[in-house]
């Protein structure tokens, strides 16, 4: 198998296969991964961090020393000693307290899960497109590397001409 044959299989769509495979190999594996058991500190943090303040414009519970942050934070610490709730059932009990506006993350289903989809869509289309326009501008342009017989007959009177005036001098 020659090196030409070889680059030409993987540019095919095997090799776009495999790396789409492998992508979503990668995105599979990241995505599942989990660091194991947290502490109730970590649990907390980790909650703080998706709930935004109320009174603040653009910080977390987390980050804000707002009086009704550090409540929001308390409460959540209760709620993590307690061990009854999962962390997103935690932050649910947050959002029918205190209304939809203090997720900094907004839920992956439903409406919400168009700020997640939207993007990653964009950008398949996006490089759909670019493919398209790629392989349509590479069709165009296989016709056009061959010379035709009249761009030999140019450069064949190019040349003879280039002779004579050589010739001449």
């Amino acid at each position: 198998m020659n090196t030409k044959s070889l680059n030409r299989r993987l540019k095919g769509w095997m090799g776009w296969l495999a790396l789409i495979f492998v992508v979503a190999a990668a995105l599979t594996i990241g995505i599942a991964s989990t660091t194991g058991p947290q502490t109730p500190e970590e649990r907390i943090d980790a909650i703080s961090k998706r709930v935004a303040c109320p009174v603040c414009d653009g910080e977390s519970v987390f980050e804000s020393q707002n009086s009704a942050s550090i409540a929001i934070r308390n409460q959540v610490g209760d709620l993590v000693a307690e061990n009854d709730l999962g962390d997103d059932q935690i932050v649910a009990f947050i959002e029918t307290r205190y209304g939809a506006q203090v997720l900094l993350v907004p839920r992956a289903s439903g409406f919400d899960a168009l700020v997640w989809v939207l993007p990653a869509v964009a950008l398949v289309c996006g490089v759909a497109g670019l493919a398209v326009a790629f392989r349509r501008w590479r069709v165009q342009a296989d016709g056009t590397l061959d010379p035709t017989d009249d761009d030999r007959a140019l450069v064949e009177a190019a040349l003879r001409d280039q002779r004579g005036s050589a010739d001449t001098k």
